[in-house]
């Protein structure tokens, strides 16, 4: 028999693959809607033994409810069970069996969990999606409108510099179009500000970046 959260180790293979450290998938749990962050653990963080991913739970009506914790295909490891029935409004009343609980809600979340990263997300999840990538990025949250591209400096060892994964898979949720036309190009990050009035268009952007590139060039072919 497989198991219970089985495609928690299917989602994270497709991430890896497609180069995202973030997904979101939605689920409801005793009349209430969530948000589940799904994260990747990056390579200085410490991992819980046997964990796979990181999940945040977030009420999809009031986002300042949040629980964190480790998960893998078997279950997700929630600090306490008081914390766990507490979030999600469980009520015990005394009586009833813990475990029988924990495979109700496994079962319902097991419903939910995609196997591969989903492209069309909600304005909710995209919103808690970034918020987490800003936080990453140490970036305020309100980093979210994109005004240019600009070229990474080259590393130390004369290589090109490479936008970060956090900055591409920001792009790829707020910008999906100027990220498909400049995806290829991983030299190239995309910056964002907090002012609206920077929220510029894909064109104007695309534009900008074209006159910029063809000015640089016609500058060096002179020299």
């Amino acid at each position: 028999m497989p198991p219970i959260l089985g495609n928690f180790k299917e989602l994270k293979r497709n991430m890896e693959i497609d180069d995202w450290v973030i997904d979101s998938f939605c689920f409801e749990s005793k009349k209430q809607n969530y948000i589940v962050l799904v994260k990747l653990y990056n390579t200085t963080e410490k991992r819980p033994e046997y964990a796979l991913l990181k999940l945040e739970f977030f009420y999809e009506n009031d986002f300042s409810k949040k629980l964190e914790a480790p998960a893998n295909s078997a279950r997700v490891m929630f600090d306490s069970v008081t914390e766990f029935i507490d979030f999600f409004g469980i009520e015990t009343n005394g009586k009833g069996n813990i475990q029988e609980i924990f495979t109700t809600f496994y079962q319902k979340l097991a419903e939910r969990i995609p196997t591969c990263v989903t492209p069309k997300k909600s304005s909710a999840q995209k919103i808690v999606m970034v918020n987490s990538i800003n936080k990453s990025m140490s970036e305020n949250e309100n980093s979210v409108y994109c005004y240019k591209v600009k070229r990474n400096p080259l590393r130390k060892d004369g290589s090109l510099g490479q936008r970060s994964t956090y900055n591409d898979n920001k792009t790829r949720i707020l910008r999906e179009y100027l990220y498909e036309k400049l995806k290829s190009d991983t030299n190239l990050s995309f910056c964002y500000s907090e002012d609206p009035d920077m929220n510029y268009t894909d064109e104007l952007i695309i534009s900008n970046w074209t006159r910029n590139k063809n000015n640089t060039k016609s500058t060096s072919d002179l020299g």
